[in-house]
């Protein structure tokens, strides 16, 4: 299983290269890290488990997701520039990769990260669009590399 932690932390870091270079990641990267993440977890859980964990995870990212859109529409901005759709794919491929509490506390704290590191990078910049998933995909990706030396049972735990 190290193996697969170990691909799946160089296409988080083909993620986060692309998307700093130029806003855009190869599309197939997404479905890549989805599978890879889910492989993962079935490793360590029975997959009826692993599957309700995946439609509980949607469920949040469609609940945000769906927030967001409900902040745009009363805010009279668009959408389409508001959040990308390599962003909204990478929400729904990443939600395959733990259990339901420890997904939307890490996902969260991708969130919070993700501001926080922007802000930072761009400080006294003019605004820019932001890398979000190359930004979680780093969170992400020291998540799962952090998961090499700790037993990694707690990302699946209830």
């Amino acid at each position: 299983m190290w193996y697969l932690k170990f691909i799946l932390i160089i296409v988080f870091a083909f993620v986060l290269y692309q998307d700093f270079k130029s806003r855009m990641v190869y599309w197939f990267l997404y479905p890549i890290i989805g599978i890879l993440a889910f492989k993962i977890q079935i490793d360590v859980l029975p997959l009826s488990i692993a599957l309700l964990n995946f439609v509980f995870n949607l469920l949040f990212i469609g609940f945000l997701l769906g927030v967001s859109l409900l902040y745009t529409k009363f805010k009279k901005l668009d959408f389409k520039n508001t959040i990308g759709i390599g962003d909204v794919l990478f929400f729904i491929f990443i939600a395959t990769s733990f259990s339901i509490v420890s997904f939307w506390v890490l996902f969260v704290f991708s969130l919070i990260f993700s501001l926080t590191l922007h802000l930072i990078l761009t400080h006294k910049k003019e605004p820019t669009t932001v890398p979000l998933a190359g930004y979680m995909s780093l969170f992400f990706g020291v998540v799962y590399a952090a998961s090499f030396g700790f037993s990694d049972t707690f990302l699946y735990a209830y």
